[in-house]
């Protein structure tokens, strides 16, 4: 069968959609189209447009691979650079007329009989694809504390990935619940223009300096003149995010270099007293999501700004109340609590014998190398559950997923096979070995309470493992893992 008459469809244009577009015209599939809820493609780096918004990864590290950019202003991309970069792949890659803009799908359902699915808009139109690939983020829903009142404050409020810039906040006593990878861009710049900032923190973080270097026409010069120097330099912070594998890994000597770093950066940057005690995290590096600022802990020592190492027990009308009773009057409140992590319930799927996706997945979200459930034939996870690498840039592992799915498709149409499910026993089996890594690394383990595992206790964001064992993986595997219809 030609890979041209499969009808594939794409939820999502963010960095994985277009990897996942990329890949299929790559392979001879064209008969695919891109769906895109926004009015624009580029997936969080165009919705999230909160103030001091950067990319924590190297700049270089953080593209396609066969995208590379010189253009990048600094070693590290600001948001709106990121999302431009997004666009032009888009255009460059050939999937302008792919993408379906301003088209949210609210429900896809499996009808065994023809092995197709049919998706749903929000507008009511409908769709007939063979197979769906869901290139949805994994941190897109706002995550709220769960506390009284939180409905009846008199101010302006929202969430950190829902910014509302119809606020001035000059002048403002402003409330930031949270510590961690948003906050610690917002509260410097905020800091600048508040009477009073309150950053709420419930545990600390490790930080490490981002040292943020801004690039001279010359350098950007030689990125486009010199390929060979801009791939050094793509390699070279390639492999420093490689380290994060080893400095996760408890017993291994590089966490305790990485906390001694860390634990050194706040020592140079906070003077001994009460402030560098609460920012001194009690948790293992890696438990909670590792974070890079240089002017986040100088923020917290300017006149008006206060951290309140305490979490959020009520909302009141005129401000917030913390866990240890203080009440502290807000003008905003801006809640940097991060996001329901693989939130399946986003939209409806129904796969073979009506299941639903939001109950198999449950509180045990599981996937074969993180591409694909048990019981949805012909439906694809861009990045299902573990199927991020924590060691290698987002890019990386999406390009490897792509690759494998796109990779099952084309040998199902030389197969002449109508439908694709991952075989029963090797889903078990992937998952139950998995199961038994988790408590190797400090985000897996019992001990640590952060996003990476849910209430259930299970870690189901990332691999547990390097990237050259998931790679290992996905190449060893292939359609013999999956029941062919």
């Amino acid at each position: 069968m030609d890979p041209a008459s499969l009808r594939i469809a794409v939820i999502g244009a963010g960095p994985s959609g277009l990897a996942t577009g990329h890949e299929l015209l790559a392979q001879g599939f064209t008969n695919f189209t891109i769906f895109e809820k926004a009015a624009k493609p580029g997936g969080t780096w165009h919705l999230h447009t909160y103030p001091g918004l950067a990319c924590d990864v190297w700049a270089h590290a953080y593209t396609f691979s066969y995208a590379p950019n010189p253009e990048w202003n600094a070693s590290f991309a600001e948001q709106a650079e990121i999302e431009a970069y997004l666009q032009r792949c888009a255009t460059a890659f050939g999937l302008d007329p792919k993408i379906q803009l301003d088209t949210r799908i609210v429900s896809l359902r499996f009808d065994e009989a023809d092995a197709a699915w049919t998706l749903e808009s929000e507008a009511g139109e409908h769709f007939e694809f063979d197979v769906v690939i869901s290139a949805m983020g994994n941190q897109h829903t706002a995550l709220y504390p769960s506390v009284p009142g939180i409905d009846t404050f008199e101010g302006d409020s929202w969430h950190a990935t829902r910014w509302n810039h119809e606020v001035a906040l000059e002048g403002k006593r402003i409330v930031i619940v949270g510590s961690a990878a948003s906050a610690v861009q917002i509260v410097p710049e905020l800091a600048k223009v508040a009477t009073q900032l309150t950053v709420l923190q419930r545990t600390p973080n490790w930080i490490m300096p981002r040292g943020r270097q801004i690039y001279s026409r010359r350098q950007r010069n030689f990125f486009r003149w010199l390929p060979g120097y801009l791939q050094a330099v793509q390699k070279g912070q390639r492999f420093l995010m490689s380290l994060v594998h080893d400095a996760v890994t408890l017993g291994h000597k590089r966490m305790e270099d990485f906390e001694k770093r860390a634990r050194k950066f706040i020592h140079q940057q906070v003077p001994e007293g009460d402030l560098r005690e609460a920012l001194t995290p009690k948790s293992r590096y890696g438990c909670k999501r590792g974070l890079v600022s240089d002017d986040f802990y100088p923020a917290l020592q300017r006149e008006n700004v206060e951290l309140v190492a305490s979490g959020l027990s009520e909302v009141t009308k005129e401000g917030i109340v913390t866990a240890d009773g203080r009440r502290i009057p807000a003008d905003v409140i801006i809640y940097c609590t991060g996001y329901r992590i693989l939130d399946f319930d986003r939209f409806a799927v129904r796969g073979r014998d009506g299941r639903r996706l939001d109950e198999v997945m449950g509180e045990t979200p599981e996937a074969h190398k993180g591409i694909a459930a048990r019981g949805f034939p012909n439906f694809f996870f861009a990045v299902g559950p573990n199927g991020l690498v924590l060691n290698v840039p987002y890019f990386v592992t999406v390009e490897r997923n792509v690759k494998s799915i796109v990779s099952l498709l084309l040998e199902k149409q030389r197969q002449g096979a109508r439908a694709l499910e991952v075989r029963e026993d090797l889903h078990r089996e992937y998952n139950d070995w998995m199961e038994e890594r988790f408590a190797l690394y400090s985000w897996g383990s019992a001990s640590c309470d952060s996003y990476y595992r849910n209430a259930a206790g299970r870690a189901p964001f990332l691999f547990p493992g390097d990237f050259k064992t998931y790679e290992r993986l996905h190449e060893e595997g292939g359609i013999a893992e999956y029941e062919t219809v």
